[in-house]
């Protein structure tokens, strides 16, 4: 686990580069930006994706409280994930990041086609 130290706090970029480092961080955002999955939803969307892997990026998120997860009490047990507040708040950022990745796209194809 990701931990933070005073000197983290110092600067937003630090912070957010920290916050932000798993690997699958922003993707399980982007996945969760349309509401509630379960866990093997969420599993399901990545290619290759270890059980494990998600587990420690989804903790890692549920610390920086990024990410809530509501567990159900019945059977057969039932957690949901979804994005907190705070996790909400990174909407505009995700959506500049899709636009962007979108015209990179469009521009490494172009590149590749001349």
């Amino acid at each position: 686990m990701i931990e933070l130290t005073s000197a983290d706090l110092n600067c937003p970029i630090t912070i957010a580069q920290k916050v932000l480092s798993g690997k699958y961080s922003l993707l399980i955002i982007f996945h969760l930006k349309d509401g509630p999955l379960r866990f093997n939803e969420l599993l399901r969307k990545f290619d290759g994706l270890t059980h494990s892997s998600l587990t420690k990026q989804l903790r890692q998120l549920e610390h920086f409280q990024l990410i809530h997860r509501e567990i159900y009490n019945q059977v057969p047990p039932k957690v949901e994930y979804s994005l907190t507040d705070l996790g909400k708040k990174l909407y505009p950022t995700i959506n500049e990041l899709t636009d962007w990745g979108s015209k990179y796209i469009d521009n490494c194809k172009m590149a590749a086609n001349n």
